[in-house]
């Protein structure tokens, strides 16, 4: 009996440890966030014709240094949406520098920053994945709100939305990305 109680016991700290990747709400204790939806990472192309106007949002980086969107016309935008506390978002930042740092100055990347109540573990997350491209901080997720319409809600973290060079959005993807999947979907945008 005892023996079955212990395996219980186990088996519910290993379901509770790996809900973050199988797309279960979590909360993360350490920094007091609320829960989050990892995604399945299956990207959601659309046709030209289908693409939605991507929204106007903007907001002071992690640098302090004002972005805005209205200011990247005729370029294909990567968007990701990410926090420092996220594991998904660790995950696949390595990808995310790289495809950045390949594509170079020919796309503008940015991140959205959400969920960080002090920007510090932020900038040390940028720091520590050498990410070459500005984020938003934005804690309290107003700008990541605009995207409702793209079906991004703000518990989906991390998130990546590709816009094209007309401003309309291309692909999205909820849950984390590899830098084959974001090759392709700038591709598909371009």
């Amino acid at each position: 009996m005892r023996l079955l109680r212990t395996t219980s016991v186990a088996a519910a700290v290993l379901l509770a440890a790996t809900a973050c990747s199988s797309g279960q709400d979590v909360k993360d204790t350490r920094q007091g966030q609320t829960g989050f939806v990892s995604g399945s990472g299956r990207v959601s192309s659309f046709a030209p014709a289908d693409r939605e106007k991507a929204p106007d949002f903007k907001g002071t980086t992690l640098d302090g240094k004002e972005w805005n969107f209205a200011d990247q016309t005729g370029k294909v935008t990567v968007l990701n949406v990410w926090g420092s506390w996220c594991p998904p978002c660790r995950k696949e930042a390595p990808d995310f520098s790289a495809a950045a740092k390949e594509l170079g100055a020919s796309v503008q990347f940015i991140g959205l920053n959400t969920r960080d109540l002090d920007p510090a573990p932020a900038k040390k997350f940028v720091e520590a994945f050498e990410v070459p491209y500005p984020s938003i901080y934005d804690p309290s997720g107003k700008q990541l709100l605009l995207f409702r319409g793209q079906k991004i809600s703000p518990s989906s973290i991390p998130a990546t939305i590709v816009i094209d060079k007309q401003g309309k959005v291309a692909s999205r993807v909820i849950g984390s990305v590899t830098k084959q999947t974001l090759l392709g979907m700038v591709k598909d945008a371009s």
